[in-house]
């Protein structure tokens, strides 16, 4: 995958973030033991200057006595160890409690594991580039608290949308707790000005503030990117950002104007994303016999046969919200 120059000096910084913070929390803990066990701390400036002194047997490049002086230190230095993590058990702390919680043990937070790049960083630099993508849709990211079940109406007709979408934006909600890589993929049908975007809007933010790498943005402006791409007219690689993320969220399917090329790279994202059992959610207002006039058969069979169909109703919430004053917020 390509990743844009800001992608990757986003993720060293966030590295850089990660390795100060563990080298001052060691440090504070270091600290802790100092006033209230002195003595597990002399052991531990013991170990630091043994380690020093592996450095220094190494920089002197005495091929004949080297291996024998660092076995030794690495055998004095494991003793040490083991003395400090009984010491600390009894004092009531973990054995580990001196050493560096890095936030990836593997590369101990520099990005690379003999010689080749983390996964850590690996997801970093997907995590950076997908926001990137997702900061060029610019679709505003809402909080399920302000969802409003007051704007739908109690009755229309023999129904009561306000109690349906009572139910939808608890299904919403929970999709979005219980977020998983086994998660269902989603498809939001119902007229304009229901709250499909918003909800979608929702659980995106929800992810992303817990860490997920989500993809949300309208299929019309994310066609147009990677029309561009395919063209040459732009750089980047933005179908595969989209299939690698671990949520995608498609805004208003129908709205794109629609040519083979489209066609042909939407079914790629959604069969992809099906092959690789990842959840996508897909917003439209069209009904279902415009769907099947607009799109052909292999588009509508994986949306109608692998998509969680989720219903919306009611009446146009954003002429109510303007009726009561809020504007299109």
């Amino acid at each position: 995958m390509k990743y844009t120059r800001l992608a990757y000096d986003r993720a060293d910084a966030e590295l850089a973030a990660r390795k100060l913070r563990s080298n001052e929390e060691r440090a504070e803990r270091l600290s802790e033991i100092r006033v209230k066990a002195p003595e597990i701390y002399e052991l531990q400036r013991s170990l630091t200057a043994s380690n020093y002194s592996i450095l220094k047997a190494i920089s002197r490049g005495d091929t004949r006595n080297v291996r024998a002086e660092l076995d030794k230190i690495a055998e004095n230095n494991l003793s040490v160890q083991q003395t400090i993590g009984s010491m600390l058990k009894a004092f009531g702390y973990d054995e580990d409690y001196l050493k560096y919680h890095y936030y990836c043990p593997i590369c101990e937070d520099t990005g690379f594991h003999e010689g080749l790049r983390c996964s850590c960083y690996t997801k970093l630099l997907e995590s950076y580039t997908t926001r990137e993508l997702n900061e060029s849709c610019s679709i505003t990211l809402n909080d399920f608290s302000d969802f409003r079940l007051d704007l739908y109406p109690v009755t229309m007709g023999s129904l009561s949308p306000r109690e349906h979408m009572r139910g939808v934006y608890a299904d919403c909600r929970a999709y979005a707790d219980n977020f998983s890589e086994n998660s269902a993929s989603l498809f939001f049908f119902g007229k304009t000005g229901l709250g499909k975007t918003f909800l979608s809007s929702c659980i995106a933010k929800q992810l992303l503030d817990r860490g997920s790498n989500v993809f949300f943005g309208s299929i019309l402006k994310l066609l147009r990117q990677i029309e561009d791409e395919r063209f040459r007219r732009k750089e980047g690689d933005t179908t595969e950002v989209i299939i690698g993320a671990d949520l995608v969220i498609l805004d208003d399917l129908g709205s794109e104007f629609q040519t083979s090329f489209t066609d042909s790279v939407l079914y790629e994202i959604i069969n992809e994303r099906i092959n690789l059992n990842k959840p996508t959610i897909i917003s439209t207002n069209l009904s279902a016999k415009e769907l099947d006039n607009k799109y052909n058969d292999r588009i509508v069979s994986r949306l109608t046969g692998c998509f969680l169909p989720i219903m919306f109703i009611g009446s146009d919430v954003r002429q109510e919200k303007r009726k009561l004053g809020f504007g299109d917020s």
